[in-house]
């Protein structure tokens, strides 16, 4: 099994579609519009429209010229189930993960009902995970909107954590993320919250993953949590099954 270190030296990043717009709590402090505003005065093509929804063509094809296997996010600079995405671009897109069944994607969204609503009409591959932001217990919805995609995987990012969880229902839930939220106006994180959801992890065997306490300066306050890194991660399986030891 690759080590964390490992995985993150062999991930990417693939934006097919850039650009949002605020739903919710998480989305105060957007550190993808923010990035989208910076480079759209620097002149890139990109972001030429800045954070209005843009979809990308051109880059459809990436992932299929990177021949080594990566653990790849998905739009890191937008929401693939945002409504202005069309359900035909989502479906080239996943056409590209299925042809891509060497590497992984990390699929993240907070508009869980639409996912939930055209998961029907999308082919779920086995190299595919699904995952919802989930910042504070005023969003469980998103839960039950995740447990009803296909998908081999189905994870939760509680980041940026902005309230305690109570009762947190992992059921069908295969892996937690959480974190701090980091960038000017940082909102704190409290230690109790994030040692409650970590206990919780451990009492159901699903693996944690520690991200950051996050701040103003999230290099100074580090990942360490009681003194012990917490990276874990389910197994890397591609498309055919198989353990991506090669990572």
């Amino acid at each position: 099994m690759p080590t964390a270190a490992q995985i993150y030296a062999n991930r990417a990043s693939w934006n097919p579609v850039t650009g949002c717009d605020r739903i919710s709590a998480g989305c105060a402090h957007c550190y993808a519009e923010r990035m989208a505003h910076r480079l759209q005065k620097m002149g890139q093509a990109k972001y030429k429209n800045g954070f209005k929804v843009t979809l990308h063509d051109d880059v459809l094809a990436l992932p299929l010229t990177w021949k080594k296997p990566r653990l790849i996010f998905v739009n890191s600079m937008s929401d693939l189930f945002h409504k202005d995405v069309p359900l035909s671009f989502i479906q080239k897109i996943f056409t590209v993960m299925r042809r891509a069944d060497w590497h992984i994607f990390q699929i993240l969204t907070k508009r869980s009902d639409r996912m939930a609503s055209l998961a029907p009409k999308i082919k779920w591959p086995e190299n595919v995970w699904a995952g919802v932001t989930v910042e504070s217990a005023d969003y469980y919805n998103r839960l039950d909107d995740l447990r009803a995609v296909p998908a081999a995987l189905r994870y939760v990012s509680a980041e940026p954590m902005l309230g305690p969880m109570p009762d947190f229902p992992l059921k069908g839930i295969d892996w937690i993320i959480l974190g701090g939220e980091s960038g000017p106006g940082a909102r704190p994180m409290e230690k109790r919250w994030v040692i409650d959801m970590r206990n919780r992890c451990k009492k159901n065997d699903v693996p944690f993953f520690f991200k950051q306490w996050g701040g103003t300066n999230r290099q100074e306050t580090g990942c360490l949590l009681d003194g012990k890194y917490y990276h874990e991660m389910p197994e890397l399986k591609n498309g055919n099954g198989d353990l991506l030891l090669n990572l």
